[in-house]
């Protein structure tokens, strides 16, 4: 187990870079963004790349899911050549519908969202991105599923540079505003996935396989409800806000998400690695006992995260932005927190995806997006940006809930839920703490160092853990 533990953290670190850079350089950009361009023009791109996220699910039909639990059903490499051609037809196919769609509909949407077509070049542009975006998504992938993490890395270093040189050139030099933003986001993306296509030219045959795709929709589409229900959750909020306030809030509200951006780069890291992770185990007592200890420790580092992000949020938002942006550190504790439930919803989904009974996963996703919405509607008129912020933990707590029980039911694991209660409470009441007593910044920094300190008297570790954190502090002392 200790071999597939470093496995995974191996390849998580590896794919996190790629994440560590395009996260740093995104907030680094910040002070950028925030003076060439409005909070308003700010929430729309956000309120568009929601949008983008729920047309994708749709246009994907489970495919992207079903690619990686299929892969793993042979080594032969021709059964995995056509896994590939499939998966990559049916990306081309959908995704190019969904581009001529949005482009002819463009001006309509841009009336349904802002009550203005003012943003239809906006509109188009962000069309351009969601099939820029599948597309290499897709290619991706299979670097995913070899398990060639540097692959993979290389080619989001190359995109994220192509990307920060294009956007600056066109919301600086050319002064395209909005849109500028994401033309810079889509030329990146086109540029590496074109050569992508050059790279992969020997496996991407003209071959789709009918029998396959059918068998790989029947994975696959049930998991679209559970993932729509998923977008309610994650991206539903910005349309709550543009329409129950105005884009003003989505901006600010926007801010608390990037600088709560450290717990979305650990999860976009570990999401990366962990599908073809999980199920390349091919035992299922090892499985059941690695995924037992996988979602502690990656509980444990989420949570750690979060403290440090809830309690340094306003210093990181006065550094990185102006001061017409400050009430977004607000946010960022609750939503830190949200997305540290989100990390354990992971880890426990993918005995469902193993055990192939994904027909139900809407039923847990619902029941989140449901709390999501209801608490969206009552909460965001007198409460405003914190309002969302308190519906999102709520619904991610209900689906941590929600698809542990059903998850149990289809696919015991031995999971260790008291040091999980334990490492998620003291995490939780050190922010409290902070926030209560309104501490300044060295005491925040103090507070989220003694964390792992923290745990020994409650009993968290186990004796080989406390062993080694003994052995630790003997040598930094």
């Amino acid at each position: 187990m200790l071999h597939q533990l470093k496995r995974l953290a191996r390849h998580s670190a590896i794919y996190g870079l790629g994440g560590l850079v395009s996260r740093i350089i995104a907030i680094l950009l910040l002070p950028l963004y925030t003076r060439y361009l409005k909070p308003a023009d700010y929430g729309a791109v956000e309120t568009l790349l929601a949008l983008s996220a729920v047309l994708v699910t749709i246009l994907r039909g489970g495919i992207a899911s079903a690619f990686f639990r299929f892969w793993f059903d042979s080594p032969d490499p021709e059964h995995r050549r056509v896994v590939l051609r499939t998966s990559f037809w049916y990306t081309m196919t959908a995704s190019t519908a969904g581009l001529l769609a949005g482009a002819a509909l463009a001006a309509p949407i841009s009336e349904l969202l802002f009550g203005t077509s003012d943003r239809t070049l906006l509109v188009r542009a962000t069309f351009v991105l969601l099939w820029a975006q599948m597309n290499y998504e897709q290619m991706t992938a299979v670097f995913r599923v070899e398990e060639r993490s540097l692959a993979f890395v290389a080619a989001s270093l190359v995109n994220i540079s192509i990307t920060i040189g294009a956007t600056v050139l066109f919301v600086v030099g050319f002064e395209w505003g909005a849109t500028g933003l994401v033309a810079g986001n889509f030329t990146g993306t086109l540029c590496v996935y074109v050569a992508l296509l050059a790279y992969r030219r020997e496996q991407l045959g003209l071959q789709f396989d009918r029998s396959l795709y059918r068998a790989m929709e029947k994975f696959g589409l049930p998991l679209v409800p559970s993932a729509l229900f998923l977008w309610a959750t994650n991206f539903s909020d910005r349309f709550f806000l543009v329409k129950l306030v105005d884009t003003n809030e989505v901006g600010l509200y926007s801010i608390g998400v990037r600088i709560g951006s450290a717990i979305v780069l650990l999860l976009a890291a570990f999401r990366t690695a962990w599908p073809a992770f999980a199920y390349s185990i091919e035992d299922d007592r090892e499985a059941r006992r690695t995924y037992g200890f996988v979602l502690t420790y990656l509980l444990f580092v989420a949570c750690w995260l979060a403290l440090g992000l809830g309690l340094l949020s306003p210093w990181l938002v006065r550094l990185l932005t102006t001061p017409q942006f400050y009430e977004g550190s607000r946010v960022v504790a609750p939503l830190s927190f949200a997305w540290a439930l989100f990390a354990g919803y992971i880890v426990i989904a993918i005995g469902i995806g193993r055990a192939r009974r994904t027909q139900f996963n809407w039923v847990v996703t619902g029941a989140g997006a449901a709390v999501n919405v209801g608490l969206n509607l009552i909460l965001i008129p007198p409460y405003g940006m914190m309002g969302a912020a308190v519906a999102t933990i709520a619904a991610y707590a209900t689906m941590f809930v929600g698809m542990t029980w059903r998850a149990q039911h289809v696919y015991p694991v031995p999971y260790q839920w008291r040091r999980v209660a334990t490492l998620g409470a003291a995490a939780v009441a050190l922010v409290v703490l902070g926030k209560v007593l309104d501490v300044p910044l060295g005491a925040a920094i103090a507070l989220t160092a003694v964390y792992p300190l923290a745990l020994l008297p409650l009993g968290f570790y186990l004796p080989a853990e406390r062993r080694r954190l003994r052995t630790l502090l003997a040598r930094t002392s």
